[in-house]
């Protein structure tokens, strides 16, 4: 045995706990809840921050911050994917979904906020010790050392291939979209690379919030009053809030007389209310109204002329939805619970008809980000019958000499003018007419005679509109 002394151990050092950040919890939580549940993150967030408000967690900076790293992290998680992926010895399909979450909310601080890097690191590896547990954490710390060794730039250099090799996957990384939709958009969009980098940054960006005042009930004026509010682009009823905020804290919002609603979606409602036809005007169609946003408006300008307004939902609860939007209408409405495909009314009963109808929801990938990760190419061959069977149903449901507006939030050629034309065919005395006069002030519309608008171009959702007379 040696003669040498051994050395004191050094004193353990004290478990310190780990310590609880009611921001990057949160944040983490509303992940949790989007990736086990399917939920959207813009129906999730609002209770969470209500909830930590109320208990005293939260102040105004507190909910801005969580709001981004939600946000944040989803819209641009195929990117954050693709360098986590350079980051770790296995694939990412064998990291347990929450860790992931935890990197992809630290990655997003890392490269796409002002967060220091040191902050951004020691508080994301706080984060996994609360959620995750002290040996996840120290996986987590290794990882998150490694991407905080380059910028954003300097990542999507080593992760996303050249352009020249292959457009849609650089693409795809560089601008946090799936390849099929990139390829999809690009499509829909007809022109070069210069038109889908524009769309796919414009989807990335965090969109303003924007109210309508619901004629007969509110006004712009009124709403104008708001803190940081300025008139819409190109509705006569749109206000947009610059700074965000909270819409529910707007009395007219809060009374049901002004809503939140996309400028894209208001200016179908009033291109469609617009639209010339022939003879009377006096019975109108929301043939697919949930949740209600387009049939408050429609409901409103109908009663100026005083026509009355059916909205027509098949889903029991979002028909309740649209009795809540309708309620306080200044003219006579009725919603009901009905299948549009299976109308209880008369054929030619109606002369407007509109049926904005469900899709795959790619036009407003800015409000609803993770539905980029969430839909599949596959998702658009379960849409089309129901897609045209509205349309159908709306066609028999018009007289002759009225209209019908074929409305969706998706540029999907699938969903638009594949939708349109087929039915076209169905019925011969059908015909477009041209959309864009009914869009006045409205730059960029195309060549017609229907209409696509794009965040990047208009600022709204990517909503399609074509409008149909029947000729008898």
């Amino acid at each position: 045995m040696s003669d040498q002394p051994r050395r004191p151990r050094r004193p353990a050092k004290p478990y310190r706990r780990p310590k609880k950040d009611p921001v990057r919890v949160l944040a983490f939580e509303a992940l949790r809840a989007v990736d086990e549940r399917d939920a959207y993150a813009n129906l999730v967030l609002p209770p969470l921050l209500r909830t930590a408000r109320e208990k005293g967690d939260f102040d105004a900076r507190d909910a801005a911050l969580a709001t981004e790293l939600v946000y944040g992290t989803l819209r641009r998680q195929g990117t954050y994917d693709a360098i986590i992926a350079a980051c770790v010895d296995r694939p990412l399909r064998e990291v347990d979904p929450p860790v992931l979450d935890v990197l992809s909310l630290g990655a997003h601080q890392l490269l796409g906020t002002r967060i220091p890097t040191h902050a951004a690191v020691s508080a994301s590896v706080e984060l996994a010790r609360v959620v995750l547990g002290d040996g996840r954490a120290k996986f987590v710390n290794a990882v998150l050392r490694r991407i905080a060794q380059d910028d954003l730039d300097g990542w999507l250099e080593r992760v996303a291939p050249p352009y020249e090799e292959d457009p849609e996957d650089h693409l795809a990384v560089v601008h946090s979209h799936p390849r099929w939709v990139v390829s999809a958009l690009w499509d829909s969009l007809g022109g070069g690379r210069a038109g889908i980098e524009d769309l796919l940054r414009a989807d990335n960006e965090r969109p303003e919030v924007t109210l309508v005042a619901r004629p007969g009930r509110a006004t712009t004026d009124e709403l104008l009053g708001e803190e940081a509010a300025v008139p819409g682009r190109w509705s006569p009823h749109a206000v947009r809030l610059t700074e965000g905020g909270e819409p529910g804290a707007v009395k007219a919002v809060a009374e049901g007389r002004a809503g939140v609603q996309d400028e894209g979606s208001q200016l179908v409602a009033l291109a469609l209310a617009a639209a010339p036809v022939e003879g009377r005007d006096r019975m109108w169609l929301d043939g697919c109204a949930g949740p209600g946003g387009k049939a408050a408006l429609l409901a409103a300008l109908a009663a100026e002329r005083g026509a009355v307004l059916l909205a027509s939902e098949k889903q029991p609860h979002r028909a309740g939805l649209v009795a809540r939007a309708l309620h306080g209408n200044p003219g006579p409405y009725q919603v009901v619970a009905a299948d549009g495909t299976r109308p209880a009314w008369r054929p030619g009963s109606f002369d407007r008809v509109l049926v904005d109808v469900p899709c795959t929801g790619l036009g407003a990938l800015r409000r609803r980000p993770e539905a980029r990760w969430r839909r599949r190419p596959e998702d658009l061959a379960g849409f089309a019958p129901l897609q045209r069977g509205l349309l159908r149903t709306a066609l028999e449901s018009v007289r002759v000499g009225g209209v019908v507006g074929y409305a969706t939030c998706s540029p999907h050629l699938a969903e638009t003018r594949a939708v349109v034309a087929d039915l076209l065919g169905q019925f011969p005395d059908a015909e477009l007419i041209d959309a864009r006069p009914l869009l006045p002030g409205v730059p960029d519309l195309g060549e017609g005679p229907d209409v696509q608008l794009w965040p990047h171009l208009h600022g709204t959702d990517a909503m399609y509109l074509a409008l149909i007379r029947r000729t008898g």
